[in-house]
């Protein structure tokens, strides 16, 4: 197989789209690797810890060269996909006091890609992750991506991930295909999968057909935190939230505008009669017991919602890095916790929710 570290491929390499990921021969790769840590060097040293650090990042985005590669030919690439890199990425760590990162890949994922190239892209992006954690030991976790919407195939990559990889959780987009939200029923298994492995599910806001550049506004200013909100909403109001008692979902940007709808969460929706079942204490619930990360979301009007919402417990650090640097995310939180919360924002809740970084 191929392993990468930073652009720099160790093994065989694809001509027809950068360096990638073989299928086969991970733990051999992974060996070696293992071995460079051993010994000291100097790749591996860029990756020692700072004695100040001690945040985990669970919104912290990366891009593997196969996968560039591939946005590149679809015309969907962009400079801080393009020029991200491991050692910019631990660089801006030390800058934030950073312990550890749990990365993910971003929108569009592979919901551009038929079923065939998004499983072997898929592959690609979480066996180059996993190299990245082998290289930087305790610097580095991921949260696998799936070759969503390809049902069959996600349910393949959540069993490599999860039981070959060891992926800290899974990383879905909050819609896929045009207009479907993860309360779907057509993604049902793959939910079901999820509860059965009490899976972390990071979710990313993606950017449904119906809503490109409404009013001239670019999408990410308003559209990413709604489509956030909007499968919130298919979880709870489909009843697959409460099929999904153990999976824990962590929502990007304090949840979009779910906390300026709760009313109509908790009011408005159950007096129609196709929503008589919800009662607005059932909703609260469900909202209460997702977690919600603090990127682009690091300032007193967003957090005097959410924390209005839900309980610090709920609350984790994420900076949504190449898009927003870490500082800024630590200084807007500082501003407004005090060191108790802090301590549980920063770190302490993601300990408790992926106990192994404990």
């Amino acid at each position: 197989m191929t392993l990468l570290l930073g652009a720099t491929p160790i093994g065989r390499a694809c001509g027809c789209c950068g360096p990638r990921l073989g299928r086969r021969g991970f733990f051999g790769g992974a060996a070696a690797l293992s071995a460079l840590v051993a010994t000291g060097s100097s790749v591996a040293a860029q990756g020692q810890t700072p004695p100040a650090a001690h945040r985990i990042d669970v919104h912290h985005h990366i891009s593997a060269p196969a996968w560039i590669s591939a946005l590149k030919k679809a015309k969907l690439d962009s400079p801080p996909v393009n020029n991200w890199t491991p050692e910019r990425s631990l660089a801006e760590m030390e800058r934030g006091g950073i312990a550890t990162s749990i990365l993910s890949v971003t929108a569009p994922a592979m919901d551009f890609l038929g079923a065939a190239d998004a499983v072997e892209l898929a592959r690609a992006s979480n066996e180059y992750a996993k190299s990245l954690t082998l290289a930087h030991p305790g610097r580095f976790g991921f949260f696998a991506v799936l070759p969503m919407p390809h049902i069959d195939e996600a349910l393949a990559e959540i069993a490599y991930a999860m039981d070959v990889l060891k992926a800290d959780g899974i990383a879905l987009l909050t819609s896929y295909g045009g207009n479907r939200w993860l309360g779907d029923p057509s993604f049902a298994p793959v939910m079901r999968e999820l509860n059965r492995r009490q899976a972390v599910v990071y979710t990313h806001p993606a950017n449904p057909a119906c809503c490109v550049n409404l009013a001239g506004i670019p999408s990410v200013i308003i559209e990413y935190g709604t489509d956030t909100t909007r499968t919130i909403a298919s979880l709870i109001f489909s009843g697959a939230a409460a099929k999904l008692p153990d999976v824990k979902f962590i929502f990007s940007h304090a949840g979009g505008s779910v906390t300026s709808l709760t009313d109509r969460f908790m009011a408005q929706i159950v007096g129609y009669p196709e929503y008589k079942a919800f009662t607005g204490a059932g909703v609260l619930s469900e909202l209460q017991r997702f977690y919600y990360e603090t990127a682009q979301a690091a300032n007193p009007i967003a957090m005097a919602s959410l924390t209005k919402m839900v309980a610090t417990s709920q609350i984790l650090f994420g900076t949504d890095y190449p898009y927003r640097t870490a500082p800024e995310q630590v200084r807007g939180l500082q501003e407004i916790f005090g060191a108790e919360d802090l301590a549980k924002i920063e770190r302490g809740n993601a300990q408790k929710l992926m106990p192994r970084w404990a």
